[in-house]
């Protein structure tokens, strides 16, 4: 039988796209295979991973779905390549890999998977999930940390955010948001005392302090520092034509200055 025009042909399952992609890896750090990708190390490939990572928020922000698409393959595949590495020196497989977030996943939803029972709400979910979790590191003989697994790598901004709330849950937090503005508050002037008075490296774990606070600020307020970041950015990059056609900002009158940071100067002003 001969199918009809308008047909499509079967579409794969992601299980055998997934095989592809690891074959290609496979073929990619043979030994006749590509030169650049034999050479590379999990140290060599760390800029990498960082920049699949923004490139896949970027798309996120700009609500690209298209772009999305495929920087989420980017991403996807600078798992298989390190996997690869790890494999050829006898390490582990990214079967290993992929089992060991299926299993994590199984344990710490027993409301969908098991019998748990009365987990209804998302903050609920994530007490059960740190609860689970303790018990693993337990289990492990693992010393108990509020604070590990934390990423030293993390953006400065975000790992003060995933530090702040993981001490929240356990009660060190302010109470209100007006005393956060007042700990901010406090910070600048004694990061102004440190610029006048105290020199580098006392401003350096002033603005320290003083970004730890912000992004407290945000955590209360739930505000995504990278999204506020990201758009701010944007601003900036919208009065490109200013750069081209005005004189530097030392040579502008202190009222326009002004304006434009606080995002009210636009083209033509």
């Amino acid at each position: 039988m001969t199918k009809s025009a308008g047909a499509s042909l079967p579409q794969s399952s992601a299980g055998e796209e997934f095989q592809k992609l690891v074959d290609i890896m496979m073929r990619l750090r043979a030994p006749d295979g590509c030169p650049w990708d034999r050479e590379q190390t999990i140290e060599s490939l760390r800029s990498f991973v960082l920049e699949e990572t923004y490139e896949v928020l970027d798309a996120i922000d700009r609500a690209d779905h298209d772009d999305l698409r495929g920087e989420i393959g980017d991403f996807i595949f600078e798992g298989v390549f390190r996997a690869q590495i790890e494999t050829d020196a006898h390490r582990f497989t990214v079967t290993d890999s992929l089992r060991h977030i299926v299993d994590k996943l199984v344990r710490r939803h027993p409301h969908v998977f098991g019998a748990a029972e009365g987990v209804t709400t998302p903050g609920q979910v994530l007490e059960q999930w740190e609860e689970i979790k303790a018990k693993e590191q337990q289990s492990a003989g693992k010393q108990k940390s509020l604070l590990k697994g934390v990423p030293r790598t993390l953006p400065s901004l975000l790992r003060a955010h995933e530090i702040g709330s993981r001490v929240a849950a356990v009660g060190f937090d302010w109470a209100h948001t007006d005393d956060v503005l007042g700990k901010i508050e406090e910070e600048v002037a004694e990061l102004r005392d440190a610029v006048a008075n105290e020199g580098r490296e006392r401003a350096e774990e002033e603005m320290g302090d003083l970004l730890f606070s912000i992004a407290q600020l945000a955590r209360q307020l739930d505000i995504e520092l990278h999204a506020i970041g990201a758009a701010c950015h944007s601003q900036v990059e919208g009065h490109e034509c200013v750069f081209r056609t005005e004189r530097p900002a030392a040579a502008m009158g202190k009222h326009k200055r002004a304006a434009w940071c606080a995002g009210e100067w636009r083209q033509g002003n």
